[in-house]
């Protein structure tokens, strides 16, 4: 019948990602944070707890609050469709993993004293992957160049100059990981 909607299930990875991190921001609320220290954040901890390898992973999903969550999954949901058209569900589940290991690593190596939970790492690899897909051979997409400018220039900026509870690193880091990303992930559809 002409007329009728219905709702799809467009872009699973993202729509599960999503839903993960409402579960763990929402347990993290309900246990007043005692969750998300527990499962959804990464610190400096003994390398003998298998926790310490889990929160390399999980400390993504977990959020610091609803205004947290809300901003990250504003971001994830308006890119990662698009994204997980152009990609494939399967990289964006290795971007999202690759980013979140990388920044456990590296602040628990350079900032000891700061956990890192949410998942701002994924939406600076989203913004810098979402701007290669028009990428041809050849080519940079000034896209990629004002974007790789405007957002990884704003994060060392105020990691340098800004004293907030942000992790600036865990956005650098995030943004290289996208811009990476987008450029093996097109190399490799034009070599197919």
């Amino acid at each position: 019948m002409k007329g009728k909607f219905k709702i799809s299930l467009n872009a699973p990875v993202v729509l599960g990602f999503a839903l993960i991190c409402f579960i763990a921001t929402l347990l993290g609320e309900l246990s007043d944070g005692k969750i998300t220290m527990k499962l959804f954040m990464t610190y400096r901890a003994s390398m003998t707890n298998l926790l310490t390898y889990l929160r390399m992973f999980t400390h993504v999903f977990g959020h610091g609050g609803w205004t947290h969550f809300i901003g990250n999954m504003s971001y994830i949901l308006l890119l990662g469709p698009l994204l997980e058209e152009k990609y494939g569900g399967k990289n964006l589940i290795e971007v999202i993993a690759i980013t979140a290991v990388i920044t456990a690593i590296l602040n628990a190596i350079f900032f000891s004293n700061v956990a890192l939970c949410g998942a701002s790492g994924v939406v600076f690899a989203f913004i810098l992957l979402s701007s290669f897909t028009s990428f041809r051979e050849g080519e940079i997409p000034i896209t990629f160049i004002l974007v790789a400018v405007i957002y990884i220039g704003q994060q060392v900026y105020e990691g340098i100059m800004v004293d907030d509870n942000v992790s600036n690193l865990s956005h650098v880091l995030g943004g290289i990981i996208g811009a990476i990303s987008g450029f093996v992930y097109n190399k490799e559809k034009r070599n197919a």
